[in-house]
């Protein structure tokens, strides 16, 4: 199984600081076996195009969102094929920011997975609970909604092209990262619930990500649960050299 870095640059970096990001990164990731690891960058819509230019295939390039719609009166929007057109290989979907911020539901999420898989763009699909539904020990039933509301009647054909990443929204942002005792378990009913959804041979395979608060001071004991097939991160991911530092190491972890 091939195993995820991919890096969440949020609202932050033009397409000049976008190339100069890539033209530091690459040299210091040229050791990366890519049919082992898969390093990703999820920019800003303006900087897709000069990011997919200076990454030469070497960094997969997607979006942070998109529109359900193929198009539209939908000012402000971006649709899939506009993302493919522009060099994006995947997209972020249901990000904890865009749920909690923007009011996304899980129909419209699900929508949007499908219009992904149809242009064909990876989908990462993140999924989480907040503090209050952890709190109220609901954080199993909170996933349990977003799995399988966003993958619904998604086939077995398509399935194998998704990617699930697990973040907590209250460690996202916060600097409080999820212990692995958490991260273990919640990766582990996910991959219970996808199993369920498609079937144990394929379910098995799915990569399961960990986003929230990840810094190279927790790569190590994250990487240490079994079911974490990579990470999401954040903020970390502004600097280049941290970022192909979260990359090694993480990559370190994972070796036979």
């Amino acid at each position: 199984m091939i195993f995820y870095i991919v890096g969440n640059w949020k609202m932050y970096k033009t397409g000049m600081q976008a190339a100069q990001y890539l033209e530091e990164l690459l040299p210091l990731v040229e050791d990366i076996d890519r049919s082992r690891a898969r390093l990703m960058l999820a920019v800003p819509y303006t900087a897709i195009q000069s990011a997919v230019r200076f990454a030469e295939e070497r960094v997969a390039i997607g979006a942070q969102n998109m529109h359900d719609a193929t198009e539209g009166a939908f000012t402000g929007e971006i649709a899939a094929e506009m993302l493919k057109e522009a060099g994006a290989s995947f997209v972020l979907l249901g990000h904890s920011e865009r749920r909690r911020l923007f009011h996304e539901t899980d129909a419209f999420i699900h929508r949007k997975v499908v219009a992904a898989l149809f242009a064909g763009l990876t989908p990462l699909l993140c999924v989480g609970e907040t503090a209050e539904e952890r709190e109220a020990g609901r954080e199993r039933e909170v996933l349990e909604k977003q799995i399988f509301a966003g993958l619904e009647g998604i086939s077995l054909q398509r399935a194998d092209q998704l990617v699930i990443a697990y973040e907590p929204v209250w460690a996202i942002g916060t600097g409080r990262a999820a212990t692995p005792a958490i991260v273990g378990e919640m990766h582990r009913h996910l991959r219970a619930l996808l199993c369920t959804r498609f079937g144990e041979a394929l379910g098995s395979q799915i990569s399961i990500l960990y986003g929230g608060s990840v810094q190279l001071q927790n790569v190590a004991e994250l990487m240490g649960e079994a079911e974490v097939g990579g990470l999401l991160i954040g903020g970390a991911s502004l600097s280049p050299e941290t970022f192909a530092a979260i990359a090694h190491q993480s990559i370190e972890r994972t070796s036979p």
